[in-house]
């Protein structure tokens, strides 16, 4: 299993339980998380939520982005050969 967790002190708090028992020894293997990907992962599950947003007007957003695309393409200028 993996998962996230803040040090407090020589107290690993996880973000959510590990599915064992009291009492149980385990291994642990500690690596910090870089803020990059913390922002990534955060950055991620909005895109997530905003996706599922969509889900219920699906014709709706591919109408947007085809409208999207040809207003970009519109303005780009021509690559000589």
């Amino acid at each position: 299993m993996k998962t996230k967790g803040i040090v407090h002190g020589k107290v690993i708090k996880l973000d959510q339980g590990p599915g064992l028992p009291d009492g149980q020894v385990v291994l642990v293997t500690v690596e910090p998380i870089s803020a990059m990907s913390t922002n990534s992962s955060q950055a991620l599950a909005a895109l997530r939520r905003a996706a599922g947003s969509w889900a219920d007007e699906a014709d709706e957003l591919d109408r947007f982005l085809e409208w999207n695309r040809q207003q970009r393409k519109g303005s780009r200028p021509e690559i000589p050969e």
